[in-house]
């Protein structure tokens, strides 16, 4: 790298009036947040500028090397502080006679004909209103496996109100303080209550055993951890003090409280969303979907079992657009945390923006809307690799995750191969649940033209929601059900020319306005670079997880006490998506 180009990545400008006097003829200015020291060398008798042209440029010495030059700096002052050592929680395999498996039969055994009641929450005191609801398990709907009540507005109001004045003192608590909450909701995840908080999932969210575990286990007790570390970290990235002056930041929770809507599929999400804020500071309410009631409230028992107090996390199921028109109408409001459909998260955005001039402050929103997720296979594809990882993507879970595959674009030389092994690997699937609108999209594919059926697409509702997972061919990529979001097992194929995947590629990009996931199958060492080069695509490999950084997606526009961070993934997308899990929110 040339000095001037160095001169454009280190802004003498914005450090013209920082003057440190570390003697030796030296000038020196701090670069980052993120300790990084740099030092200008100053000739006796000569211009601030630094020596230059003379082949390479000595800040950039001292940013590669800074070790060796940081006894030069004796009165440069940071905060250094101690760093939380988590690791990502394993997932366990519950193989035959594994106490993992017991304790899971046992607890599966005790929910087994058995209602719990969950009431709404609000500080200390449970309250139970005439809005009487229930949720019942997806494989057999004549268990209801949760009895719960709507929270009406008055009661949304007094929530509200115990939530504001809580808020002061748990902002003030030291967010090493905080973190130690979550940090025992973890442990107790990871030991104790972990066959609880499956057990619930499974029946009560239709999860199998692995699914519940890679989700309300491992990825929840990711979320408390690395929540917490990062929180605790955050505070150690300090401004650079010169004596006698001491510079700091001070991270604040937000003014008012903030709103979390949590979906169905994902007990960790639930956890999640309402307690990352909680972690930085803010008061919460939290609304919980009715068809995740029974483990969003094991959830919320754990997290005040570790010591959260009343009225940081207030429990409150309702009626969706009756909280949706409080909290917006709430003056109080501060950030709105979400994961749900795009038409919902629109409507509450338009409510805060409507709503604008009666806020006490700007509300901070953070929105995950779904996907329409891709397989782009090239020519050069493994057709194993092809078969079993676009099956699992596209029907795990019922494809009822917002990262399942949906679309399959496949070139016409292997579309014989993989259509035959696709087929003779649907019909090893044991069906499980999922229904509803799912319905429609399969009507809809019967009577379609440009639809085939390859394989499934049964529904049986006698007993429980049972969908059979579907395979369909479709001769025009621009066909609805290639366009929108089913949150099904549905996975439609287009079969394209071999010599047309750069056209293909472009097809993909523009075909849908979602864009969370995707994935290339190309033989890797025969990947050709238009795969990487296409605008859209970042990565040619991977478990259906190269994400388009485009303008929309991260419907992002929130602030650090918000935080939400989880390791292993990165997530982003674009038009109508978002994943508020990976970023610290600011």
């Amino acid at each position: 790298m040339g000095s001037e180009e160095a001169g454009h990545m280190i802004k003498d400008t914005q450090w013209q009036d920082l003057n440190l006097n570390l003697g030796f003829g030296l000038q020196g200015w701090f670069s980052s947040p993120c300790s990084i020291v740099a030092l200008d060398f100053k000739i006796p008798g000569q211009s601030r500028t630094p020596v230059r042209n003379r082949g390479w440029d000595w800040r950039w010495l001292l940013l590669t090397c800074p070790p060796l030059f940081l006894p030069l700096v004796p009165r440069l002052c940071w905060k250094h502080i101690s760093s939380l050592e988590v690791a990502n929680e394993p997932v366990l395999a519950f193989t035959q006679g594994s106490p993992e498996r017991d304790a899971l039969q046992k607890a599966l055994k005790e929910l087994k004909g058995r209602t719990e009641a969950i009431p709404c929450v609000v500080g200390d005191e449970e309250v139970w209103t005439s809005d009487v609801r229930y949720q019942v398990s997806p494989f057999n709907h004549g268990h209801k496996v949760a009895k719960f009540c709507y929270a009406d507005k008055a009661l949304l109001h007094r929530a509200i109100e115990a939530a504001l004045a809580a808020r002061k003192e748990w902002d003030l608590k030291p967010v090493a303080d905080r973190a130690q909450v979550f940090l025992k909701a973890a442990d107790m995840l990871s030991g104790p209550r972990r066959a609880e908080i499956l057990a619930k999932t499974m029946v009560g969210q239709g999860k199998t055993v692995i699914q519940a575990e890679i989700d309300a286990a491992a990825e929840l007790i990711d979320f408390f951890r690395f929540n917490a570390k990062f929180a605790v970290e955050l505070e150690g990235q300090q401004p650079i003090s010169v004596p006698p002056s001491t510079n700091s930041v001070v991270y604040r929770g937000l003014e008012g409280f903030v709103a979390a809507i949590s979906p169905f599929n994902f007990t960790a999400i639930g956890g999640n969303l309402a307690g990352a804020p909680a972690l930085m500071g803010n008061v919460v309410l939290w609304k919980p979907s009715d068809t995740a009631m029974l483990a969003s409230y094991a959830v919320y028992r754990v997290l005040r079992e570790a010591g959260l107090p009343p009225n940081i996390i207030q429990f409150v199921p309702a009626d969706g657009p009756t909280f949706g028109d409080t909290v917006t109408s709430s003056e109080h409001l501060c950030g709105i945390n979400f994961t749900g459909s795009v038409p919902t998260f629109k409507h509450l955005w338009k409510q805060v923006a409507q709503n604008l001039d009666h806020f006490r402050t700007f509300p901070r929103l953070a929105g995950e809307c779904g996907g329409k997720n891709f397989h782009f296979v090239h020519r050069s594809a493994d057709v194993d690799s092809v078969v079993s990882g676009t099956l699992r993507s596209a029907f795990e879970y019922g494809g009822q995750k917002c990262s399942a595959c949906s679309r399959l674009y496949v070139p016409g030389s292997l579309w014989p191969q993989i259509k035959g092994r696709l087929l003779e690997e649907h019909g090893r699937i044991k069906v499980g649940d999922s229904f509803g609108r799912i319905r429609k999209w399969l009507e809809h594919a019967r009577s379609s033209p440009s639809l085939t059926i390859l394989a499934g697409g049964q529904c049986d509702d006698s007993v429980g929601y049972f969908v059979e997972p579907c395979i369909i061919e479709s001769k025009d990529p621009q066909e609805p059900i290639m366009k929108e979001e089913i949150f099904g097992p549905l996975l439609t194929v287009y079969v394209y020319p071999d010599d047309k995947y750069k056209e293909t590629l472009r097809l993909v990009d523009s075909t849908t306005s979602y864009g969370l996931t995707g994935q290339c199958l190309p033989r890797i060492s025969e990947s050709p670079q238009p795969l990487c080069s296409i605008p859209g695509v970042l990565s040619p490999t991977g478990p259906c997880c190269p994400r388009r950084l485009l303008p929309w997606t991260w419907i992002l526009v929130i602030m650090l006490p918000l935080l939400s961070i989880h390791c292993p993934d990165s997530w982003a997308g674009l038009p109508n998506t978002d994943r508020p899990r990976q970023q610290a929110l600011c």
